[in-house]
């Protein structure tokens, strides 16, 4: 290998780190608008934020937990066990699924940005999930508050919980810059997405623990990046689990190689938004 593909390739692993530190302040403003936009006009305001998790957490328990009676695996537990379990993987889940369905009408919603001035497109992405993971900060705080009155205090391996999102986060980027590239020429991309997200949905253990899949279906969610990042969660969040290192630093570097690819693939297509659009 020349010493300019190796420079090449290293440009192309380091460049996701390179967008995100150099529009940081960007980025933290975009969100922000991002968020406020979503609940502009309403008399609640950001409070919105924290009822609707609130309102979910308090659903969910009342109905696992009181009227279906239901139990995590075969080991039982206490009622509201379920409930909070099951709230971690809508918690990882939706981060995921507000990212990847925004992620198609990003560049076609922003047509000045493309055409008008000079503007870091491939930070649009960055920014939809930056207001995820805010939104995501306000429901993990209801359910700490809901563990709290429970349990206690979480074990103290909930503070990994950070670091267990980074290979979720970086695979999610990936997906969302390809998507969005894709989103100016094809168009139904995000009927497209919308549909695949509700069967990922399904499709993963949010709702049921990965030991109730039959063996014949198993490699569907070993394949499933989202299977992990439930898992990894839970595992830090309710069960007090430290994660595997090895499998970790293995998600991790196969996540980065998707948003280095995907970010790769959001550069070489921006040449052609303003032609389309």
């Amino acid at each position: 290998m020349s010493q300019k593909m190796l420079r090449d390739f290293g440009r192309a692993i380091a460049r996701p780190a390179t967008v995100i530190v150099g529009n940081w302040d960007l980025l933290r403003s975009m969100a922000l608008r991002e968020i406020q936009s979503r609940y502009k006009g309403t008399i609640g305001g950001l409070f919105w934020t924290v009822v609707h998790p609130l309102l979910m957490l308090i659903i969910y328990t009342f109905v696992f937990s009181v009227l279906f009676k239901a139990r995590w695996g075969q080991e039982g537990g206490a009622d509201t066990e379920y409930a909070l379990i099951l709230f971690i993987g809508l918690i990882v889940f939706q981060l995921f699924a507000d990212c990847v369905s925004r992620a198609p009408t990003l560049v076609v919603s922003n047509v000045n940005f493309v055409k008008k001035i000079i503007f870091p497109l491939e930070v649009l992405p960055l920014s939809v999930m930056g207001a995820a993971l805010l939104q995501m900060l306000v429901s993990l705080s209801v359910w700490l508050i809901a563990y709290l009155i429970f349990y206690g205090l979480p074990p103290t391996t909930a503070l990994l919980f950070p670091l267990v999102l980074v290979p979720l986060m970086l695979f999610t980027g990936g997906v969302c810059w390809v998507l969005s590239a894709l989103g100016v020429y094809l168009r139904d991309i995000s009927q497209i997405v919308g549909v695949l997200v509700t069967v990922l949905f399904f499709m993963s253990p949010i709702f049921y623990p990965v030991e109730m899949v039959p063996d014949q279906f198993l490699i569907l969610y070993q394949i499933n990046p989202i299977t992990y990042a439930v898992e990894l969660s839970r595992q830090v969040l309710f069960w007090g689990h430290f994660p595997d290192v090895g499998l970790f630093l293995i998600l991790t570097a196969a996540a980065w190689a998707v948003a280095s690819i995907g970010l790769l693939v959001f550069q070489k297509s921006r040449k052609g938004f303003a032609d389309v659009l």
